[in-house]
Formats: C-alpha cells, sequence, structure tokens
C-alpha cells in the first residue's frame, strides 16, 4: 500500500469513529441484537453511517443496542433529537435508513409510515 492509501484509511476509520462516539444534537440508536442483525441491522446501521457522512452531518451521533423485544418490527431504529420527540422506526432497510436522514435528520419532518412509536 501506498502512504497515501494508507492516510486515506486512516481518516476514513477516524471520521466514522467520530460518528460513533461523543455528544451531539442528534443520536440514532440501530437495535443490533440477535433478531436485529439476522433481519439487516447491518446494512441499516452502515447506511446511516454512509449517509451521514456523505451530507457531513458533524452533529449525529450513532450508537447500537440490543434486542427490544419485537423481533417482528427489527431492524428497529431510535432517532433523539435534542428537545424533540423520540422516534422509533421498525422494519428498517438500508434504503429506508438513507430516506429517514434526509427527511428527519436534515428536514426535520419524521417518517411516519415507518415509525412504530412516538414518544417524549
Amino acid at each position: 500500500m501506498k502512504l497515501e492509501e494508507l492516510r486515506q484509511i486512516r481518516e476514513r476509520a477516524a471520521k466514522e469513529l467520530s460518528l460513533r462516539k461523543g455528544d451531539a444534537r442528534v443520536k440514532v440508536v440501530v437495535g443490533m441484537g440477535t433478531s436485529g442483525i439476522a433481519a439487516g441491522a447491518r446494512d441499516v446501521m452502515a447506511a446511516f453511517l454512509d449517509e451521514i457522512s456523505v451530507r457531513n452531518l458533524s452533529d449525529v451521533v450513532v450508537t447500537q443496542t440490543g434486542e427490544r423485544g419485537l423481533a417482528s418490527s427489527e431492524p428497529m431504529v431510535e432517532v433523539h433529537i435534542e428537545g424533540e420527540q423520540t422516534v422509533t422506526y421498525g422494519q428498517m432497510t438500508a434504503e429506508r435508513a438513507r430516506r429517514v436522514v434526509v427527511e428527519h435528520l436534515v428536514n426535520g419532518n419524521a417518517v411516519s409510515e415507518f415509525a412504530i412509536e412516538v414518544r417524549g
């Protein structure tokens, strides 16, 4: 590998790590329990990380959690935005995750057709 390739890999890894740590105005929590993973949670997590990175959303952090007890709704994602209600999305896909980033995180409109719970 060339030095430039190594630098690019390091920068990508640092950027992804910053999306998974720290305090931010928006927190996205992806259910990564056994049933979530079996239903495609890894692809959902990757789509969130990618879309957030592409859009340079620096005030968003993406984390993971275990089982939520609703296997039929997996993969599930919670979106916590400071000062707003928490929205739980169910049966997420990578395509739906990208749509949530655009409509909910960027434009401030929860995607009601994917929402299974709104609280707070």
